[in-house]
């Protein structure tokens, strides 16, 4: 049985638009009674959710940003989902995430990203996110145990992966397979970036944390989406969809496709299905259109089709092939061919938010005698979380010529 992801056309954060749109991805994966019937992921077996289960909303809520910079998933879509399961009969909602800053606590990034406000009116109490719970798992290939959210850690089958479409300087993009490490607690997030210092074996873990924590769908807010130096710093682009599915692998590689990426360069998608989480071939995924023009609703488009009608072959993400295992070749030249995160100094403010991030014991930035932070390349392990959380967008990932040109995509 093949994998179906809808996809929508919405061009408007307008809240009665959006909600329009999720309703209509939802009836094309067969309504909610079907998106929650019992089926089995990865050899894991999910019971049928009824309309008393308890479900929690899980947007992205990386850092306290407001709606317009595309770092967090919009509230109107947050809005749009609660709305439906509560008018479904679904009441038992809580919402919540862990943010990138473990500073911040839930309540106050959700804030600031809109969803709060939302959720208040709504009454849909935010989750236990400010505790953690060890959970074993042992089936993982590199993380045998997890500290999770305390929320999730007792309802890891009941999650609703509210994710949104962004490039990522580790994995290329964040889509559903990368939402879900927002379910691990605090600075368990930091420490995880630590011990998998690198795109495969990050996204190996990603892979093993999907496997304890299974939401039941995936709707993606690529309505705005960003690209270039994302996930938290860069440029807000409209991307004019709203994707869903029950396969967080399926939604990713529509994401990859509407880009023109190649999903075996995305460390996340191939760790996903080799973990069993999903399918990424072409013939394993029925993509039904909806509201897209001159297209009647509930087509099948191939995924040529999806690029062509929907995509935006000039979306700014990263396509070379450079760091792929494919071609070891390269190593050698890893010193020539390395990314830098960098510090744009006429942006920097010197609040520190880089070095309270940084994974590493011995932090690999510091402040100066200026005042100014500093890295320490020598021990930078290339996680990219300074990047990432930084509130004023000072600090991108620096490319040698020869890296840039190898992170071309070459078309002949």
């Amino acid at each position: 049985m093949r994998s179906i992801v809808a996809l929508v056309r919405c061009d408007t954060y307008e809240p009665s638009e959006v909600k329009k749109a999720v309703a209509k991805a939802i009836d094309a994966l067969g309504g909610f009674e079907a998106v929650f019937a019992a089926r089995e992921v990865a050899d894991t077996k999910l019971p049928a959710l009824t309309r008393e289960s308890p479900l929690i909303l899980k947007p992205n809520l990386l850092a306290k940003a407001p709606p317009e910079k595309a770092v967090t998933t919009h509230p109107a879509v947050f809005r749009a989902a609660a709305e439906l399961l509560q008018e479904a009969g679904y009441n038992n909602l809580k919402y919540g995430d862990s943010p990138g800053n473990p500073i911040y606590n839930t309540e106050k990034t959700a804030e600031t990203c809109g969803i709060k406000a939302v959720a208040d009116q709504l009454r849909i109490p935010v989750g236990n996110f400010e505790h953690g719970q060890e959970v074993a798992c042992p089936d993982g290939r590199v993380t045998k145990k997890f500290v999770l959210c305390k929320e999730v850690a007792d309802n890891p089958y009941g999650v609703i992966d509210l994710c949104k479409m962004k490039t990522h300087q580790l994995e290329r993009i964040t889509g559903a397979v990368k939402n879900t490490f927002g379910c691990i607690y605090g600075v368990n997030k930091a420490a995880s970036h630590a011990k998998h210092m690198t795109a495969e074996t990050f996204a190996k873990m990603l892979a093993d944390l999907n496997r304890i924590v299974i939401p039941r769908l995936h709707i993606m807010d690529g309505i705005m989406a960003m690209e270039g130096n994302g996930p938290g710093s860069g440029d807000p682009i409209p991307m004019n969809v709203i994707l869903a599915s029950t396969d967080p692998v399926a939604l990713d590689t529509t994401f990859c496709h509407l880009i023109d990426l190649n999903t075996d360069l995305v460390p996340t998608q191939t760790a996903a299905v080799e973990a069993g989480l999903g399918v990424s071939d072409d013939d394993s995924i029925k993509v039904i259109a909806i509201d897209v023009p001159m297209i009647p609703d509930g087509t099948e488009l191939t995924f040529e089709e999806v690029a062509r009608k929907c995509g935006n072959s000039k979306f700014n993400v990263q396509r070379g092939a450079s760091f792929h295992p494919q071609i070891n070749a390269l190593r050698p030249f890893e010193r020539w061919l390395e990314k830098k995160p960098s510090i744009i100094w006429d942006r920097c403010i010197g609040c520190g938010v880089c070095i309270d991030t940084c994974p590493l014991e011995d932090k690999a930035l510091r402040f100066g005698d200026d005042g100014a932070p500093k890295y320490d390349y020598s021990k930078c392990i290339k996680c990219y979380c300074c990047q990432e959380m930084c509130p004023e967008k000072a600090i991108h990932v620096r490319r040698s010529f020869l890296a840039r040109l190898a992170d071309r995509n070459w078309k002949w």
